[in-house]
């Protein structure tokens, strides 16, 4: 019998050819099965497949083919218990040594556009799943492999002697790892598909993108994730096409910016600035979005993120240069864009095909909370059944129902207590995080752009006093879009009469803690 067995059944083939040569050369006999097995096969390779071994044919168009006690009594075997290895030399079971298994594509499956569930249920590996986790249980005399990526190491150390304990500890876990992924996977697609409620037990996977230079402070350190099965239009699927890498702030504020920016069809402009819209605004086309956006507050927006929803073209480029921007993203850059923009080192450019994609609004808003998690429903709804409900003896212009609106999408995606002054497509005044709402009112108004006569304002949530009333029409707002349901709202309702304000209630509050 050879010196070692190797089973090697994989649905990436990468490099796998050159690692079963190598370790044909190193003397292991090489089991494999189906489509693996002709791919060696074709590729030079000796090999043996799993019905000799078992002695049992694939059956059930594959679905069965692994699942035999030679195949797992020759992994789980503990080489040191002479029970073990007497009992397997009865049987005429051989020990397999080296188990290499990648899983049916599913995630992939899933992502496909039009993919039916028997489809979907086809791809779930039983086998290969059983076989790795077998072979990292007993990984003080089995090495296992799921990631092609780790077989240059195996065979330098197979070299050098033999895979060291270390290795062989790592590439368990990294199993373990994988498997527990690639089930919490399974369970999400399947709880999708039936409308099923939240579950007992939750497990969510997700995938390393990069290591970062640190968290929200040079002191901490900090790793970026990605959503196993992310839609087209999430952040982890921009590219990003020039400057340094993202810290976590930056990703922090672009997903800000990203969420904003999908309240809107028109061309567009959120600036984001510590996770907060420091200026929005619409326009007939994306330079005129971004430069009303600017002006909305200039000084904010230095060092921010800007996010847009059109393409840049050379013209807003030239403007966004004049200032220092952080990033800029957006569904692409023309080539003169490129050129003006790449003309500083250091802002990061990010290109996202669809920033605005639908599917952003199924995701689940998690919050870590210490020793454990809370989970809601993303805030998708920007106002109740009824939409509007005029309060108030003054009823909003036409003009004002549009500032209105504006202001609601934009103070939705402001940290609480916010409020949000907006009049023309753009925010004038931005209040958030204030522990009370008359001082997100005043800081506002004392912040704004330009005066505020005939400008609509917007809070997340309701009036506990009609004193916010006052001061919105003391700057000389004249709209007030607001959810109510305060026990005061017959004083501000009484309030905005008093002072020809036209208030609407939504019904709907948008706190973002």
């Amino acid at each position: 019998m050879a010196a070692f067995r190797a089973l090697i059944s994989v649905s990436d083939k990468t490099g796998v050819v050159e690692f079963a040569k190598e370790l044909e050369a190193l003397g292991a006999e090489i089991i494999s099965t189906g489509g693996t097995a002709k791919t060696l096969t074709d590729g030079g390779v000796n090999v043996k497949s799993v019905s000799e071994i078992t002695g049992f044919p694939e059956c059930l168009g594959g679905r069965v083919k692994t699942l035999h006690p030679a195949v797992h009594g020759g992994i789980l075997a503990v080489r040191g218990n002479d029970e073990h290895m007497n009992r397997l030399a009865e049987l005429g079971i051989g020990t397999i040594d080296l188990v290499a298994i990648n899983l049916y594509p599913f995630k992939e499956t899933i992502m496909t556009p039009g993919v039916t569930r028997e489809e979907a249920i086809e791809n779930i590996d039983i086998g290969g799943p059983a076989m790795l986790r077998s072979a990292a249980k007993n990984c003080e005399d089995v090495t296992v492999l799921c990631d092609p990526s780790d077989y240059g190491t195996v065979i330098s150390e197979l070299k050098s002697g033999g895979v060291s304990r270390d290795t062989r500890a790592r590439l368990s876990l990294k199993v373990f790892e994988h498997t527990a992924a690639y089930d919490a996977t399974i369970a999400a697609y399947l709880r999708g598909i039936i409308g099923a409620g939240p579950p007992d037990r939750l497990t969510l996977t997700f995938e390393k993108l990069q290591e970062l230079r640190y968290g929200e402070n040079p002191h901490q350190g900090a790793v970026y994730y990605k959503d196993a099965t992310a839609f087209a239009g999430a952040l982890t699927n921009a590219k990003q096409l020039h400057g340094k890498d993202l810290s976590f702030n930056n990703i922090n504020d672009v997903n800000g910016a990203l969420a904003a920016l999908r309240e809107f069809d028109e061309p567009a402009v959120i600036a984001v600035k510590h996770a907060n819209p420091c200026g929005a605004a619409v326009g007939k086309c994306i330079r005129e979005a971004y430069l009303k956006a600017y002006e909305s507050d200039p000084v904010s927006i230095f060092g921010g993120v800007i996010a847009a929803n059109r393409e840049v073209d050379e013209e807003t480029a030239e403007e966004i240069n004049k200032i220092f921007i952080e990033i800029v993203i957006a569904p692409g850059f023309t080539d003169g864009a490129l050129s003006v923009l790449t003309r500083k080192k250091n802002i990061r450019l990010l290109a996202l095909a669809a920033p605005t994609e639908a599917a952003a609004r199924a995701e689940l808003d998690i919050k870590k909370v210490s020793g454990g998690i809370l989970v809601q429903d993303a805030d998708d709804i920007l106002f109740g059944a009824d939409a509007w409900t005029l309060v108030t003896e003054k009823a909003p212009t036409d003009a004002e129902r549009a500032d209105m609106e504006f202001g609601m999408k934009v103070v939705k995606h402001a940290k609480s207590n916010a409020i949000v002054i907006a009049k023309d497509g753009r925010t004038l005044g931005v209040g958030p995080g204030q522990v009370n709402r008359i001082w997100a009112v005043q800081n506002a108004v004392r912040q704004a752009a330009g005066s505020l006569a005939g400008a609509a304002l917007a809070s997340d949530a309701f009036f506990p006093f009609d004193d916010c009333v006052s001061a919105a029409a003391a700057a000389g707002i004249t709209a007030i879009i607001q959810p109510g349901g305060s026990v005061n709202d017959v004083d501000s309702i009484k309030k905005a009469n008093e002072m020809g304000i036209a208030m609407v209630f939504t019904g709907i509050r948008h706190f973002k803690h």
